[in-house]
């Protein structure tokens, strides 16, 4: 089967998810053409995703002048089909977070990639993210027939759903995925009661080659390594102020921050303020191998979160067998167990954090290595990259061939 993956930024750092996902596919037998709005002169880090950028098409790239051209392509091959697919766009961008012609631009993106598609003989169209991304994926889908479907991470998307028009993403799909079952809850919330049956849980997936190889024991050293974007949602000036506590305390303890983002220079002040710097460290941008090196590192992960939906690298500490400690939010306490693979916290509670990094470090070592003998094998179970595709391969196959007529 030929599918269409869109992703408005690919590759990315933060998309290693998506990667995994289209190779497994791959070797599932379907042929999956790459399409990214943007990504073609982003800062790379590993070779795979390098590899990646070759087999990407991307819309942006082509310039305003191809942009129109397609556009007007579109309009004089089936003028009454463009105009309804107009109205659609002008009705989504005057109620949405973005002005109306971000959404004519959407609609000129699509006119774009729908003949990229044809010609690769694509017979679906599956977007990440409910954001532009499914807004393009349904334009193209109304302009093509082809029919399209959605994985919805959160938490962007249920932050502000009505602008983001996500019940008529939904109801326009073939089935949507969300990534975990507080995902899927959150799609019933804003998807039409007859639209439910087209909701399904579809996990990110963890590759066997990430966690290959022996075991690798806990360290004795107290080193906490937090990996993810330097943002406001990741809760890292939270984490810095625990941290800045149990100094206080006299508590030894290294943090590593892995990542970087638009937070990085509040950070750095924070710690600067507190006088951390012999005590945490920020790598920047690094690459996936080396983020498994910084888990296998340390004792164990934090990830004191504000908002997520299920964080890939919770999944990737566990596979390593390190306990995680996180926040009560969203998808976590569906992987993270209370005293069997690691410890939760109430979030935004500095207080509950400092404690619970407190008994975290206070933990005898058998007792964490215990600990991620069970994270390792809850997280195998659940999130096989293999297993996950399979069930989307299902999904893909079950979808109507075309969507013709449904405008």
């Amino acid at each position: 089967m030929k599918i269409t993956y869109l992703i408005n930024q690919y590759p990315k750092v933060s998309h290693s998810f998506i990667r995994r996902e289209i190779l497994a596919l791959e070797k599932q037998d379907f042929e999956v053409q790459r399409i990214a709005v943007r990504g073609w002169d982003g800062e790379l880090v590993d070779e795979e995703d390098i590899q990646e950028r070759i087999r990407t098409r991307y819309i942006l790239q082509v310039g305003f002048m191809k942009l129109l051209l397609a556009t007007l392509a579109t309009f004089f091959a089936a003028p009454r089909l463009f105009f309804q697919v107009l109205r659609l766009a002008i009705k989504m961008g005057l109620r949405a977070e973005r002005p109306l012609p971000i959404h004519l631009i959407y609609l000129a993106e699509a006119c774009c990639m729908v003949p990229w598609m044809r010609q690769a003989g694509s017979q679906h169209i599956h977007a990440h993210f409910g954001t532009n991304s499914a807004e393009v994926a349904m334009f193209a889908s109304m302009l093509s027939g082809i029919p399209y479907s959605i994985t919805i991470h959160g938490s962007e998307e249920f932050d502000k759903p009505e602008f983001l028009w996500l019940n008529e993403k939904i109801s326009r799909s073939a089935f949507v995925a969300g990534i975990s079952s507080f995902g899927r809850s959150q799609i019933y919330r804003w998807a039409s009661y007859a639209d439910w049956p087209k909701v399904a849980v579809v996990h990110c997936g963890i590759e066997p080659a990430f966690h290959a190889g022996p075991p690798v024991l806990v360290t004795s050293l107290n080193r906490i390594v937090c990996v993810g974007r330097l943002c406001e949602q990741k809760g890292q000036l939270l984490l810095i102020n625990a941290v800045n506590q149990l100094v206080i305390k006299g508590i030894d303890v290294e943090l590593v921050l892995a990542g970087d983002g638009e937070m990085r220079a509040p950070i750095e002040a924070l710690i600067a303020e507190y006088g951390l710097q012999a005590r945490v460290r920020i790598t920047g941008w690094i690459s996936g191998e080396v983020v498994r090196e910084e888990l296998l590192a340390s004792r164990g992960m934090v990830l004191p979160s504000f908002a997520e939906g299920l964080p890939v690298v919770v999944m990737e500490a566990m596979a390593l067998r390190r306990p995680v400690l996180s926040t009560y939010i969203a998808g976590i306490p569906e992987l993270v167990v209370p005293g069997e693979t690691g410890w939760l916290f109430t979030a935004g509670d500095v207080d509950a954090l400092v404690k619970a990094l407190e008994d975290f470090l206070a933990t005898p070592i058998v007792t964490l290595q215990q600990m991620g003998e069970t994270a390792h094998y809850r997280v195998i179970e659940r999130h096989s990259i293999d297993t996950e595709a399979a069930k989307l391969a299902k999904l893909f196959r079950a979808a109507p061939l075309s969507l013709r007529g449904k405008v």
